[in-house]
């Protein structure tokens, strides 16, 4: 059961991505501040799939998928506080395991490892719908403003 649903409307008050590089469709807050699932569906209309809509979901854009989806978990941490910017920092231990293709959908499981003095640490999954992992990363973001 979410407790919140980010569509497409509330993402894009989210985040400042917009078309083409939004990569994440909908985000489900699990746990406020701790636990975020969110959910692309590979299409082979979008821009990475051109020429070739046979081909391979980058691993470099499940990251972002995965940074952009923590998003959702970093307002929960700040409980919205006007002003606060997150700001991704960094991302380590990158296991890349299957690769996704148009007609997929990634799901991006974003949970909480430590949250201290503005700075955010998370692990992110993105799976396939038969349970592949996609990849798997530790993600750090920075957030500031916040009082």
């Amino acid at each position: 059961m979410s407790l919140r649903t980010y569509d497409s409307a509330d993402l894009h008050r989210l985040l400042a991505h917009r078309y083409p590089f939004l990569l994440v469709d909908r985000v489900d807050v699990i746990e406020p501040g701790r636990h975020v699932i969110g959910t692309k569906l590979l299409s082979a209309g979008e821009w990475w799939a051109k020429p070739d809509p046979m081909a391979a979901f980058p691993f470099s854009l499940a990251l972002e998928a995965l940074a952009q989806a923590s998003g959702a978990l970093v307002e929960g941490l700040t409980d919205g506080a006007a002003g606060a910017i997150a700001y991704f920092m960094g991302v380590h231990h990158v296991r890349i395991r299957t690769a996704a293709h148009a007609g997929d959908r990634l799901t991006l499981d974003i949970a909480l490892i430590q949250w201290r003095r503005g700075l955010c640490r998370t692990r992110g999954v993105a799976r396939l719908a038969d349970d592949a992992v996609v990849v798997t990363a530790h993600l750090t973001t920075i957030v500031r403003g916040t009082a």
